[in-house]
């Protein structure tokens, strides 16, 4: 990587992952579920165009980044240095992993093959969602079993808890950023491999 597009790489990264925290903080952009955390919002949206642009160094900055941030500002609820690591600085981190499936997003877009870009952006959106999902539900099993009503299992509340705004944060993700591709395509192809 030449220096100047490693400055583009740079700035880029650093502008989306602060672009990722400003959506989340914005009250009107996200619907808060659960008074612990979790939430819908367009926050992720950010981190996964970088995924796509960048690949996927480039999406696990923004959102290791994007968690780092939330913790300085003080939107993060952290009850141990553990669960804080776990739910912001690796929850967020693994959203990068969509990167996976850049180059398959980028070709089929510029081939015009409609049917195979929805397919790999909604994969790689998916499966950063999804390992998303897991790091949430491994710490809501070790550190909130408390909060899990008595007699349901803690897994199953974990599940539960944390699926109820991961679903709806990947289908909101999968369905902005496509718009967004298929409307506006230089957001995705102004940067080469």
């Amino acid at each position: 990587m030449n220096n100047s597009r490693r400055t583009l790489f740079l700035i880029e990264v650093a502008i989306f992952s602060a672009l990722a925290l400003v959506l989340d903080l914005i009250p009107f952009l996200k619907f808060q579920l659960w008074a612990q955390g979790g939430s819908v919002s367009f926050a992720m949206i950010p981190v996964f165009i970088i995924a796509y642009r960048w690949g996927v160094k480039g999406g696990l900055l923004s959102g290791f980044l994007f968690g780092i941030m939330q913790v300085v500002v003080g939107t993060a609820y952290i009850l141990t240095p553990l669960q804080g690591f776990i739910e912001y600085g690796l929850a967020f981190t693994v959203l990068g992993v969509a990167g996976i499936f850049a180059k398959q997003v980028k070709d089929a877009l510029e081939a015009k093959q409609s049917g195979k870009f929805f397919t790999y952006l909604t994969l790689g959106v998916f499966i950063g969602s999804f390992l998303r999902f897991l790091a949430h539900l491994y710490a809501g099993v070790v550190f909130f079993a408390e909060y899990a009503p008595e007699g349901q299992p803690v897994w199953l509340y974990s599940t539960l808890y944390n699926g109820s705004y991961m679903l709806p944060a990947f289908v909101l993700s999968t369905i902005v950023i496509g718009f967004l591709f298929l409307k506006q395509p230089r957001t995705l192809l102004s940067i080469k491999d």
